[in-house]
C-alpha cells in the first residue's frame, strides 16, 4: 500500500476511536487568529494534533494546533484550529493530510477560511471576502502518483468554490446586512511577506488577496470531490506608495483577523444550519 495512504488511514481511524460515534458531516479549516469560531462548537471534543499519527505540528502564528469535533449549526462539524503550512517545512502531503482524513470519516462539505493580505484598492482591513476563484503559486499538492482512492489523475478545478455555497453566503449576509466581498486569492509560499513590486505584479494579474496558504487544501478536497466555500479576512490594505517605516506584522495580522472573526463565524454557522 502507498504509504501516504497507509499514513492518511491511520490518522483517520485514530480521529474515529476518539469522536464517539459521531459522524462529522462539514470540515472547517480556520486559519491566522480565526479559531474564535472553534468556541462556538457545542459539546466539543479536543484532539491535538500532536496526538494523532502521523500528523504534523502547527508552527504558524495565532494556530493552536487541534482537531475540535462537536455541534454548530445543528450540525456534526469537525475544524481544524490551524493548519499547516508549506513555508513550515513540510511536504504538500502532510500538508493537505488532515483534508484526506475528513474524506474518510466522512465529510461531506468543506469551509476554508485564511487571513489575506489586501490587493484590491478597495479592500479594507477588516473585509470579508468570498473567494470566487484562485490562482496558486504553490507546489501542486497532487504532484506524484496519483491516489486513485481519492480521486482522477486530473480534476476538473472550472468551479473550485462551490457556486451554491457562495450564493448562500451572499444571501445570509444580506439578511444580517454585513458588507462581502467577492475576489481572487492567490496563494505564495511565504513566508516573508511581498514586497511592493510582488503586490503590483499580483493586482495586474487578477488578484484581489494574497497569503500562504488554503489552495492546496481547497485543491486535494475537490479531488476528492468535496464542494469548498472559501472565505478570507483582510489584515492589510494596499497601497500605491509605501511610507519609508512601513512594515508587515505577524501579530497584527491576526488581531485583525480576530476582530473580524465573530462575523465569519456568524456566516459560517448560518451556512453550515442550512445544509
Amino acid at each position: 500500500m502507498d504509504p501516504r495512504v497507509e499514513r492518511i488511514n491511520a490518522a483517520a481511524e485514530y480521529v474515529a476511536s476518539r469522536l464517539g460515534g459521531m459522524k462529522p458531516l462539514v470540515g472547517i479549516v480556520l486559519g491566522s487568529g480565526l479559531g474564535k469560531l472553534a468556541d462556538r462548537i457545542a459539546d466539543p471534543v479536543v484532539i491535538p494534533y500532536r496526538e494523532i499519527p502521523g500528523f504534523p505540528e502547527s508552527t504558524a502564528i495565532g494556530h493552536k494546533g487541534n482537531f475540535i469535533a462537536g455541534e454548530l449549526g445543528g450540525k456534526t462539524v469537525l475544524a481544524m484550529q490551524g493548519r499547516f503550512h508549506y513555508y513550515e517545512g513540510y511536504p504538500m502531503d502532510l500538508v493537505t493530510l488532515p483534508v484526506r482524513v475528513m474524506k474518510l470519516l466522512g465529510v461531506g462539505w468543506l469551509f476554508v477560511s485564511n487571513a489575506a493580505g489586501g490587493v484590491n484598492f478597495d479592500y479594507h482591513i477588516g473585509d470579508l471576502m468570498i473567494i470566487r476563484d484562485h490562482i496558486n503559486l504553490l507546489p501542486n499538492p497532487l504532484i506524484g502518483k496519483n491516489l486513485d482512492e481519492f480521486g482522477p489523475r486530473f480534476p476538473d478545478m472550472t468551479r473550485p468554490y462551490d457556486p451554491a455555497l457562495i450564493r448562500k453566503a451572499e444571501l445570509i449576509a444580506s439578511d444580517l446586512h454585513l458588507m462581502l466581498r467577492k475576489g481572487v486569492y492567490l496563494a505564495g509560499t511565504g513566508p516573508s511577506y511581498e514586497t511592493p513590486s510582488e503586490y503590483r505584479y499580483f493586482r495586474l494579474i487578477g488578484a484581489d488577496a494574497v497569503g500562504m496558504s488554503t489552495i492546496p487544501e481547497v485543491i486535494v478536497a475537490r479531488h476528492c470531490g468535496i464542494p469548498v466555500f472559501g472565505m478570507s479576512v483582510i489584515t492589510n490594505e494596499a497601497h500605491d506608495d509605501y511610507a519609508e517605516d512601513y512594515v508587515n506584522d505577524g501579530d497584527a495580522v491576526v488581531r485583525a483577523a480576530d476582530a473580524a472573526a465573530d462575523r465569519m463565524t456568524e456566516i459560517f454557522t448560518r451556512m453550515i444550519a442550512s445544509l
